[in-house]
């Protein structure tokens, strides 16, 4: 049977969800992933704990935080391409990821080899 779209994106988001809490500890208050073209974007809220929201109050704690927390996922990057190989089959060519300070969400966007979404139209 064809696994829908809806299917491998929820796919997505509960092995990124497993992956927060099994590699960083602790996980996101929501995960939602969405396949565009050839990209994956995931939304993570709820990532800052309350001491980093405190930290975050100043310039050097908002540039502190988002520099310890992506060097935190660079660490594990090299699973997370593997894990969405894994569920797509489709090879990530690159991976990037910001966090928000003000509203403690995370982005990560996984650009694929090709157009993943044709395969669902």
């Amino acid at each position: 049977m064809e696994k829908s779209k809806g299917f491998i994106e929820a796919e997505i988001s509960k092995a990124i969800t497993q992956w927060e809490k099994d590699f960083l500890g602790r996980g996101s208050v929501s995960v939602k992933s969405d396949i565009l073209r050839d990209m994956i974007i995931v939304t993570l809220k709820g990532v800052l704990s309350p001491a980093e929201h405190t930290v975050c109050q100043t310039k050097e704690g908002v540039l502190s935080i988002k520099k310890i927390r992506s060097e935190l996922v660079e660490s594990g990057v090299n699973e997370l391409k593997e894990m969405i190989h894994s569920i797509t089959g489709g090879e990530v060519k690159s991976f990037h990821t910001d966090i928000s300070t003000q509203t403690g969400e995370r982005l990560m966007v996984f650009k694929l080899q090709s157009d993943y979404d044709k395969n669902f139209l």
